[in-house]
């Protein structure tokens, strides 16, 4: 396919309408030919200014002969909705996280994909395209530091909306993202998970902030994750890996380090979309890229269920306390 990819958007919230904006003005070779959204207002709103079809649900969009790629931007439960109807349409389908919201329902998509024999499905975990992150995994499996033993991450926000935020999210919503970094710089699955509560920040009123989780890779190599949703200063991501011979961190996001009097500083982003803004800018392009070709690569529809299981495994551990195995069926060669 040379010319420019046909886009459906399933979900015109926040994230879906700045994917719109990041196909129409930022990245090439697509463009954004239908949308659809529960808040048909919203939806003809968006739709009025990049001049796309509004679809009143997401198998007429799928459907849709203009449309030869699906964005699905929708909420988590209703992502199954769209995506099993995409992968029996044959079109390539981008999945913002999570995947779908349990095991069985990524299992049916994973099933789906394989009749099919190949990969359609790309989920929206983007910091395997940050270039920091890429840097860090080419460090690792250059050997620069031997074999990596631990990685130590922290993934702070400075606050969150606490009449919408409830405790599983900062498992579910929040540690999935350093879940997948994990499995990705480690090249291995979690087998077991522990979540510990710190102590409480007052800031954060009812909710159990910050916790720890700790993971054991199948490997051996152990994972430590701090999770600080109220930490008001900015939003701080963190890596460090550990390794027989050396070690490898994420260096600061900011460019320039300022000194003046007998101090310096830099500045710490303000939230997701500014740290992580061309992450979400390659990690699109990849997907319209290897779309034209009838495929796609990034993380897959096995990532989006090996980490629902990690998550649903960690959520257990800090209601109970206890470490929790992490159970999964076994990888089919689609996805080795």
């Amino acid at each position: 396919m040379t010319e420019d990819l046909g886009i459906g958007v399933i979900g015109t919230g926040m994230i879906g309408q700045d994917h719109i904006r990041r196909i129409a003005d930022v990245l090439s070779g697509a463009r954004v030919t239908a949308v659809a959204d529960i808040d048909r207002t919203r939806a003809e709103e968006v739709a009025a200014k990049r001049g796309a079809k509004v679809y009143d649900d997401a198998g007429a969009l799928i459907a849709a002969p203009e449309v030869d790629a699906v964005l699905v931007c929708s909420w988590g439960p209703a992502h199954i909705e769209a995506v099993l109807p995409g992968l029996e349409a044959g079109k390539p389908l981008f999945v913002e996280k999570p995947l779908a919201v349990s095991q069985d329902d990524c299992l049916k998509i994973i099933d789906a994909e394989l009749t099919l024999g190949k990969r359609l499905i790309q989920v929206g975990y983007m910091r395997r395209y940050d270039a920091a992150y890429a840097a860090l995994k080419k460090t690792i499996d250059s050997g620069a530091i031997g074999a990596p033993l631990m990685y130590h991450a922290a993934h702070r926000n400075a606050r969150v909306p606490a009449d919408l935020y409830t405790d599983d999210m900062a498992v579910a919503d929040t540690m999935v993202h350093d879940i997948d970094v994990a499995r990705f710089l480690l090249d291995d699955e979690v087998a077991r998970i522990r979540v510990i509560a710190g102590k409480k920040n007052s800031i954060g009123g009812r909710l159990r902030d910050p916790i720890l989780g700790v993971m054991e890779m199948a490997g051996g190599a152990v994972v430590t994750v701090e999770v600080s949703v109220n930490i008001q200063y900015g939003y701080d991501i963190r890596g460090e890996v550990s390794g027989e011979t050396g070690t490898a961190e994420l260096a600061e996001a900011n460019r320039v380090v300022l000194k003046s009097g007998d101090s310096f500083c830099g500045r710490v982003p303000a939230d997701w979309r500014e740290r992580f803004i061309e992450a979400y800018d390659k990690e699109l392009q990849d997907f319209i890229n290897t779309a034209k070709g009838g495929t796609v690569s990034g993380p897959s529809a096995w990532d989006g269920y090996a980490i629902q299981v990690v998550s649903d495994a960690g959520i257990k551990a800090a209601s109970s306390g206890e470490i929790v195995a992490c159970e999964m069926v076994k990888k089919p060669a689609l996805y080795t």
